[in-house]
């Protein structure tokens, strides 16, 4: 198995600040109408809000049309964006929001048993041909394997990069809890990364058994 490489938490941590910087600034100019502006916030973006919806949801088919339903809603709302938060951490909010009120209104409705898994949709979200895509496949894998809330707390502050104080907010949890289920989230990662695998038919191990 392939283990997943994430940057160091610092250097993550500086990568994040410097482009929620160039997000918010965007979001910003964004609000007085310029449409350059608003292209560049939406494309530092997009790719944000997809993973996290994908995360999120339930339907892989409903991911574009969620996303999109996001940033209308914040293209909507921009005016009162006064960039107290960064922009990222209240588009992630508005998209939390979204995918929660299409689970309100599916509740009820019978879900097709082909779906593919929420993975393939993230997956098809990651540009291909770049080095580390196996590995982000390999992390998809691991990722299905733990609980909701564990996940979504990793996702945000491991592979999106929010400060735990932003993803407790968007969590509508303490942060004490955010780190707990990012702990337990990296205990169990790290347990199925180091456990054994299987010895393949006709090698020398099995042989001699």
């Amino acid at each position: 198995m392939i283990t997943p490489a994430l940057p160091p938490a610092r250097e993550r941590t500086e990568l994040s600040a410097s482009a929620d910087d160039s997000a918010t600034a965007w979001a910003l100019a964004a609000r007085g109408g310029d449409s350059v502006a608003v292209d560049h916030f939406v494309r530092a973006l997009h790719r944000d809000v997809i993973r996290y919806v994908a995360h999120l949801c339930a339907d892989p088919q409903a991911v574009d049309d969620l996303a999109q339903d996001t940033f209308l809603r914040a293209l909507g709302s921009l005016h009162r964006f006064e960039g107290r938060s960064s922009a990222r951490s209240w588009l992630l909010a508005i998209a939390r929001r979204a995918v929660a009120d299409s689970l309100r209104c599916t509740a009820g409705r019978p879900r097709r048993a082909d779906l593919p898994d929420w993975e393939l949709a993230v997956e098809l979200a990651q540009p291909r041909g770049l080095p580390g895509f196996d590995d982000g496949v390999v992390l998809l894998e691991l990722l299905a394997a733990l609980p909701d809330e564990r996940r979504e707390a990793f996702v945000l502050t491991q592979l999106l990069g929010l400060p735990y104080a932003e993803a407790a907010q968007l969590s509508d949890c303490p942060v004490g809890t955010v780190r707990s289920r990012v702990a337990r989230a990296r205990a169990t990662l790290m347990a199925l990364l180091t456990e054994e695998e299987p010895v393949p038919a006709g090698s020398p191990a099995l042989a001699a058994a």
